[in-house]
């Protein structure tokens, strides 16, 4: 039977998890094989042109491309990796650290409407990541000592803080993560403002709390999250955290 799989009730907006496992698996043999065709194309010019360069580099822009899009649901499945909402997802916890992540390239391709301009959708995923901190904080009430931790070059220091989170300076190995993967963030980035954007990696922090400090800021985050919704009453109207 390809019956629609049953989500959680805040994933019904992210389009990958709402399909049926036999049109998931569909869609990224398709991807694979785009993927594919695009590095044999590659190949076949380096060759040509002798600037094996070319293909070196074009299969480094892919796989950080498409790396998302397998790794994220099989980390799912799992259970290494753990929404909270569309656009937040945890690692499981570890030696009291849970590492937060605003949601990948694989969801930002899935779970924001096309129909978005640029505005609303940076509304749409800055309501989702509140959704998920408020879901986090109530999944873990009960271990307020859990680190809570992850790294943006979004979220600026000032919107850190009232969150509950400190601001640290990124180290050297993540920012060589971020580098690798200049190329996925770009476009990451201009989905979410619906423009060609470059991200500026040089704002990149990183930020860190205890679940008990962001429950200490939990009615500010609620009133940041209802006060986006306000703004966008008919585009944030049907999703829920």
């Amino acid at each position: 039977m390809n019956s629609k799989p049953r989500v959680e009730p805040f994933l019904r907006n992210h389009k990958f998890y709402t399909k049926t496992p036999k049109a998931q698996n569909k869609f990224l043999l398709a991807l694979g094989f785009l993927a594919f065709a695009v590095l044999l194309v590659l190949v076949v010019l380096s060759i040509y042109t002798g600037i094996y360069f070319i293909a070196i580099l074009g299969f480094a822009i892919i796989l950080s491309l498409i790396a998302p899009f397998f790794d994220v649901p099989s980390l799912k499945k799992s259970g290494k990796m753990i929404y909270y909402a569309p656009l937040f997802i945890t690692e499981k916890p570890k030696d009291g650290l849970i590492k937060i992540h605003g949601g990948t390239l694989f969801d930002y391709y899935f779970a924001i409407d096309r129909r978005l301009n640029g505005r609303e959708r940076t509304a749409y995923i800055m309501y989702e990541y509140l959704n998920g901190l408020l879901a986090l904080i109530e999944a873990y009430k009960d271990q307020p000592q859990l680190r809570v931790q992850g790294t943006s070059y979004i979220i600026n220091e000032r919107t850190a803080k009232k969150l509950g989170f400190k601001i640290g300076e990124t180290n050297g190995f993540q920012k060589l993560i971020l580098s690798y993967n200049y190329f996925n963030i770009l476009v990451s980035s201009s989905i979410a403002k619906n423009k060609l954007s470059f991200p500026k990696l040089s704002n990149t922090k990183t930020f860190e709390a205890q679940i008990s400090d962001l429950a200490l800021h939990k009615a500010h985050i609620e009133k940041l999250r209802d006060a986006l919704k306000h703004r966008h009453p008919q585009k944030l109207r049907d999703f829920s955290g």
